[in-house]
């Protein structure tokens, strides 16, 4: 059963890149910003979910489990918490500040990975611990703590802050249970780190994809067209 897991993460992969796509073609309709840092981020996601199929099949190796630490432990989530900063600011100065800031965690990131040392035995295993991989307390085994963490919790506050704001409007009830099912899926996701630091490979397996399929869920249903007239200017999705 366990050789059979790298089904879910393929599907995870294909949902995440169809997801970016669609953020993709927005942004090429509207140019908004932050729907190029969310394809962004559902391609590191997609990449990430790669490779743990590659992991999963084929064994781990320095190289692939780097890619799935820097893409789907560590940038994904502040790329999407970055374009909802944006999405709710609606401020070039915001834009600019939000986009160095990205800048400088792929920088950060990227430096602290390619000095990182990996234990052999660990990527042994069909789910390592970026906890023994790395060691325990390194640079590189801190950097979901110190970066991913908060991102979330920026994604999670801005999210429901919008749902917050949509509330009581039959107008915007898609978009306000669209962004709700996407506050839901991110933190399935999150909750599948807690599968990952564990080991445990069907409890991530399931979450990798189940996270992303209520994400995407979400943003279509935000993402039908108002049929009725909005008093006031609502975010979009």
């Amino acid at each position: 059963m366990l050789g059979a897991m790298w089904v879910f993460p393929l599907v995870a992969a294909l949902v995440a890149f169809m997801f970016a796509g669609a953020l993709l073609r927005q942004f090429a309709a509207r140019r908004r910003s932050y729907q190029l840092l969310w394809a962004i981020s559902l391609v590191m996601y997609g990449v990430a979910s790669i490779a743990v199929v590659v992991g999963v099949l084929s064994g781990w190796n320095p190289f692939w489990f780097g890619v799935f630490w820097a893409l789907g432990a560590v940038l994904n989530v502040p790329f999407l918490a970055g374009g909802e900063v944006q999405l709710l600011a609606r401020n070039r100065t915001v834009d600019v500040i939000v986009d160095l800031v990205l800048l400088f965690l792929v920088a950060y990131t990227l430096s602290v990975l390619r000095r990182a040392g990996t234990d052999a035995a660990a990527l042994a295993e069909r789910l390592p611990s970026g906890k023994v991989v790395f060691g325990d307390g390194t640079a590189a085994h801190r950097l979901p703590q110190l970066i991913s963490i908060p991102s979330y919790t920026v994604l999670l506050l801005g999210t429901l802050w919008s749902a917050w704001k949509m509330r009581g409007r039959p107008a915007l009830r898609d978009r306000f249970y669209g962004t709700l099912f996407i506050a839901l899926g991110a933190t399935v996701v999150a909750g599948g780190a807690t599968f990952a630091a564990l080991g445990n490979l069907p409890g991530f397996c399931v979450t990798l994809v189940v996270g992303i399929a209520v994400m995407f869920a979400g943003f279509l249903r935000a993402s039908r067209p108002v049929t009725a007239p909005v008093a006031e200017a609502a975010p979009s999705t």
